[in-house]
């Protein structure tokens, strides 16, 4: 150990010791147990049309006629499908599941889709790579989205767009993520508590103790305006007025989900 200074054991302990921590991210869907009760949702039988966000999110996507796309946490990879059958030059999803990535592959293979394994925070694209930057239902699983803001500022190309879909802030409030029930079982009313206490948020959906992040609309949207984006339109989905379903009635009681769509400044 001759001649090393404390600065660089210091180095080297960082080097061997830190990283690791700084990468590990919960992986759901490489679990057996939540990967099957996922693949038995409507929305991973029936693909993007049984994803009661997805006519909003359809409508605010720009023309991708000759676009660069990039799908962060692209899960099966439809809306990677949906980017190329619609005239993207190139599209790249990226999952941190590698079963939802084989899925992906397996089901939506065409030669203009990349899909690769990486965590959304730990993306290192070139600036200026993409036209147009989509996440569907996957950023609140990620606790750095500051972070990822500014990586995706980074790779868009000036006016891109970048467009996402969340669960809605009135939603992940409290880890309960469930209706107040009556003595009779009846639906009452929908818990919010704590909404201004951000952070972490132990779930259980589809199995137990899934890890989620929960924030006020405040800090997505100016989480944006600081990273340099221009927000041009927030949506929050809500079924159709002619559905006979009582439980997807029950999604107009209380907004699911949060679309925000933004440009690069």
């Amino acid at each position: 150990m001759a001649g090393l200074t404390f600065a660089s054991l210091r180095e080297i302990f960082l080097r061997l010791y830190s990283r690791p921590f700084a990468v590990m991210k919960q992986n759901k869907y490489d679990e057996p147990e939540f990967f099957a009760a996922y693949g038995r949702l409507p929305r991973s039988i029936y693909g993007l049309a049984a994803g009661l966000e997805w006519t909003a999110f359809r409508a605010l996507l720009p023309d991708l006629r000759d676009k660069r796309v990039l799908d962060l946490g692209c899960g099966f990879g439809w809306h990677c499908h949906y980017a190329q059958e619609h005239g993207a030059r190139t599209v790249i999803g990226i999952d941190l599941s590698e079963k939802m990535l084989e899925r992906a592959r397996r089901t939506t293979h065409s030669p203009g889709i990349e899909y690769h394994r990486c965590a959304i925070e730990d993306i290192d694209f070139p600036a200026n790579q993409f036209d147009v930057v989509i996440s569907s239902l996957a950023l609140h699983y990620v606790e750095q989205f500051e972070l990822v803001c500014r990586k995706v500022h980074h790779c868009l190309a000036p006016n891109g767009v970048f467009l996402f879909s969340v669960e809605h802030p009135i939603f992940t409030t409290l880890p309960a993520q469930s209706w107040f029930h009556g003595e009779a079982g009846e639906r009452l009313h929908w818990p919010i508590d704590n909404y201004q206490a951000e952070g972490r948020r132990r779930t259980n959906w589809l199995t137990e103790n899934v890890i989620k992040y929960h924030r006020t609309i405040a800090t997505y949207v100016n989480t944006l305006i600081d990273s340099h984006f221009l927000i041009k339109r927030l949506e929050e989905p809500k079924p159709s007025l002619d559905t006979t379903d009582p439980d997807v009635q029950d999604q107009s009681r209380r907004p699911p989900f949060l679309l925000i769509a933004a440009v690069k400044a």
